[in-house]
Order: C-alpha cells, then structure tokens, then sequence
C-alpha cells in the first residue's frame, strides 16, 4: 500500500510540474519556488501548535487546489502558479514521507513518525 500512495503522489508532482509548463512558464520557475512553502515552518519559532497549524495550513492539498480555483476564476496567472506550487510541494513532501503535522511534536505525521536514516 505504501507503494501505491508514493506513486501516488509521484504522479501529483509530476503533474505539478507538467502543468506549469504547459502554462507557459519557464522550465526552471516550478523548482525555483518549490520549497518556499517550506517557509511555515517559521511558527515553530513559536511553539509546536503555532508550527503544526502554519505548516498543515501551507501544506493541505485543498488549499492548494482552492488557490488554483481561485486564480483561474479571478484570471490572475501568480495565484494560478502559486496554487500549483503548493500542491507539488505537498505532493513531493507526502512522496518523501513528510506528512501534515500533530501539534506534539515536529516529527509526528499523519504518515506516522519520521524518522532519522
């Protein structure tokens, strides 16, 4: 099963980035900007539960795809890659066994605990 869930998510990403360039944007720009979501990791600063909540909401999957909407409904091509990069960034994150985050502790997943190779 976890073959199949990686796969998954392999295909998420790589639709990611087929559709950016189908768009038109430059080969490069998807990767430039892949790991800026990586950014919520910020409110760990805080706490655990600020961190959890930052990163789970820049990481969920819905709303990656209801900035997409969103941009595609307002004609605003930023939104539209900014929706798409989030959902590859999640898609890749899931695929490298990073998962949504308990308020616990960083390395608790909805995929299970990560750990150190």
């Amino acid at each position: 099963m976890n073959v199949i869930l990686k796969l998954e998510e392999a295909a998420k990403f790589v639709a990611s980035y087929w559709l950016s360039l189908y768009l038109g944007h430059a080969w490069w720009m998807f990767f430039a900007w892949l790991l800026a979501p990586d950014l919520s990791m910020i409110g760990y600063v805080v706490n655990t539960r600020a961190g959890a909540a930052l990163y789970n909401l820049t990481h969920h999957q819905g709303l990656a795809l209801a900035v997409l909407i969103a941009g595609i409904y307002f004609s605003l091509p930023v939104l539209i890659l900014v929706g798409i990069i989030l959902f590859g960034h999640s898609a890749m994150d899931r695929l490298l066994g990073y998962g949504l985050k308990y308020p616990d502790d960083f390395k608790h997943t909805h995929l299970g605990w990560i750990e150190k190779k």
